[in-house]
């Protein structure tokens, strides 16, 4: 083990408490997984040696792609922009229906992967034109130490910062991460306490929303996603309970989308009913939710924003495209004056679809 220390992205992890015989408590994410010497913790980016916990993923990535930030999905974050998108190996839940399976089921071997210096992906990002950095495609929390690393440098250029998230971090990491200059937070919300135990490994619902809770305490820019799995949580109880905690935890003005389901990995149930999705949609309006959202469904009209009070269309789009903007630059609606929740500028951007 010793001989994996040499190894440019294994480094010795920031958030652990050293426990008895060696041990180690890693206190990256709720799992909170007592390690013993030689060996890994759930995620299997994380490994004891010699009573020390390393990250085997420091800069280690598997994915580097310049994405429209719609497609993460966030909407009211920097509309129209684009961020240069990056990811590592495994996670820290176990979702039979990933649709990153890929990336996300994949342990990684520290020996045989690709090390990357942070302002290497500064400087990549700025010549690609992106106005952000955004950890997703599998769990960007296994790449915490390096995200840190990276988002001081980058937003000290200029750039945003965000995650595509479970939503299972430490506050001690989720403290550490808006330190660094990140302020954007999207929170996959897989359903009720039942999901979560059944399909996602054991975790506790309850850690995931005091962070959405916390995040939107700190400052951090929150968005809700909920992908709509076919006879998991697409009942209407289910998507009811889901609705009840955002407006609790997140409060009304906090978009909320509500994403379709495709068969994936392990789970071949049929794709999410369009009209299930409506439903989820219609109930948050009705609720209070002022910006819900249907996903996957490109053309859609639910995909667009409308003022919450004279119902204006401010921004139409076309599956990850923004066709027209039309909120003033104070962030209000030009029609009736409403304030609107958007955080960043609108980025004009070349080669957008035109709605059908």
């Amino acid at each position: 083990m010793k001989s994996l220390t040499h190894l440019p992205n294994v480094r010795e992890s920031m958030l652990y408490r050293r426990a008895a015989d060696d041990k180690v408590e890693c206190i990256l994410c709720e799992r909170r997984c007592i390690i013993r010497p030689g060996d890994y913790g759930f995620c299997r980016t994380r490994l004891n040696i010699d009573g020390k916990l390393y990250t085997v993923v420091y800069g280690a990535l598997s994915a580097i792609e310049s994405r429209p930030i719609e497609i993460k999905p966030f909407f009211h974050y920097w509309p129209g922009s684009t961020a240069l998108t990056f990811s590592t190996w495994s996670c820290n839940f176990s979702c039979p229906w990933c649709q990153n399976w890929a990336l996300s089921k994949v342990s990684p071997d520290p020996g045989r992967m690709k090390f990357y210096q942070p302002l290497d992906i500064v400087k990549l990002a700025i010549q690609s034109g992106d106005e952000g950095l955004c950890a997703s495609f599998q769990e960007p929390t296994l790449l915490t130490d390096w995200n840190l690393d990276l988002f001081r440098i980058g937003c000290s250029r200029g750039l945003y910062a965000c995650y595509v998230s479970n939503g299972y971090m430490t506050l001690e990491a989720l403290k550490a991460l808006w330190e660094s200059g990140m302020d954007g937070l999207k929170i996959d919300i897989k359903g009720d306490s039942e999901v979560y135990e059944r399909f996602c490994g054991g975790i506790d619902v309850e850690k995931v929303w005091r962070n959405v809770r916390e995040a939107k305490r700190i400052g951090f820019h929150v968005e809700l996603v909920n992908l709509v799995i076919t006879d998991v949580n697409d009942d209407e109880e289910c998507l009811r309970w889901i609705i009840d905690r955002a407006l609790k935890e997140a409060g009304p003005d906090t978009p909320i989308h509500f994403t379709r389901y495709y068969p994936a990995y392990k789970f071949n149930k049929p794709a999410t009913s369009i009209g299930t999705l409506e439903m989820a949609y219609e109930m948050a309006r009705s609720m209070g939710m002022k910006y819900p959202y249907v996903g996957n469904v490109p053309g859609h009209r639910y995909e667009h924003t409308y003022c919450p009070n004279c119902h204006e269309t401010l921004i139409k789009r076309y599956g990850f495209s923004v066709a027209r903007y039309n909120i003033t630059e104070e962030m209000r609606c030009p029609k009736c004056g409403t304030n609107i929740n958007i955080r960043g500028r609108y980025v004009r951007k070349g080669g957008f679809l035109p709605l059908l």
